[in-house]
């Protein structure tokens, strides 16, 4: 009987540690808007953020690709008219969460700092101080239950 309550508590703590997934997020600080597209597999539709607004979704593996990319543009239909995105990338694996960031088609927020950071202290940070790609990897991790933001326009 001990051998399956310990078993069952085991069960309800890895359950609990698993299920405490945080959330990858994008704030918008620029005075102009941006657009926000989550993409694996499938793209979700746009979303488009005033100055002070932010986007986020829950940490989570797609089923085909494995991770997301939440791809952010400075036009409303920039993802599919070859604009400039900044891309903040993650992946959910091995009870940590993977991320990083970086550019295609040019550079959407030059002369503007992006930063992407937790308040977990845990979690290192990225951080373009004049909103284009620095050398090297730009790949982290941190626990998968911390917040990531991708700041644009940060201070």
């Amino acid at each position: 009987m001990f051998g399956q309550a310990k078993a069952l508590c085991l069960a309800l703590a890895f359950t609990t540690a698993v299920s405490a997934v945080g959330n990858a997020v994008v704030l918008n600080n620029c005075t102009f808007p941006v657009t926000v597209w989550s993409v694996g597999s499938g793209v979700s539709p746009g979303a488009t953020l005033q100055h002070g607004a932010s986007y986020g979704e829950k940490f989570a593996q797609d089923p085909k690709t494995g991770g997301r990319a939440l791809k952010v543009t400075r036009g409303a239909n920039g993802l599919f008219s070859g604009e400039p995105q900044t891309v903040f990338a993650y992946t959910l694996k091995d009870a940590a969460v993977w991320y990083d960031l970086s550019d295609v088609f040019g550079d959407a927020f030059a002369n503007f700092t992006l930063v992407v950071a937790s308040a977990d202290t845990a979690c290192p940070a990225i951080v373009w101080p004049k909103g284009t790609p620095l050398a090297g990897s730009q790949v982290k991790n941190c626990g998968p239950e911390a917040n990531v933001t991708l700041a644009l326009c940060a201070n």
